[in-house]
Formats: C-alpha cells, structure tokens, sequence
C-alpha cells in the first residue's frame, strides 16, 4: 500500500466526520485542528481510517502527530506493503 492511499483514506475520513470540508480541501501538511476537528472528531478519524486500513497503533504512538502527513507515516508503519 502506498503513503498516497493511506492519506486517502485519512481525507475520506476527516470528510465523513466533518463538516463542510472536500478531499481537494485538505492539505496533508495540516493538522485537523485546523479543519476545526476536535478530540473526539480526531479519534473518529483515526480509528475509522485504522479499522479501514486494517491496522492497529497503540494510541501512545499518536500522542505525537503534528499533522495528517506525520499520521500517514505512522500507519505507514504499520500496513502490509
């Protein structure tokens, strides 16, 4: 799986729990807080985007996420390539 797939669905993600947002809106480079996302919208996100990619990440592992490009890299980690 490819670093531009699992962004994908991290984008697919953050539009289904968020509001008044498309794919083409989103840079990776930004963190969802800055698509207004709270902590709960947050752990909607990534735990939809792990049970989609079929991967499981200790939560301590993503105290750290600065931003959904740094996430991608995290469930890099983690997915069979």
């Amino acid at each position: 799986m490819t670093k531009e797939r699992v962004i994908e669905v991290i984008k697919n993600n953050i539009i289904e729990n968020l509001d008044d947002l498309e794919v083409d809106d989103i840079d990776p480079q930004k963190s969802m807080k800055d698509y207004g996302a709270n902590s709960l919208d947050m752990i909607e996100v990534v735990s939809c985007s792990m049970r989609e990619l079929k991967i499981k990440i200790p939560r301590s592992e993503l105290a750290d996420i600065a931003n959904i490009d740094h996430l991608a890299d995290k469930f890099m980690d983690y997915v069979d390539k």
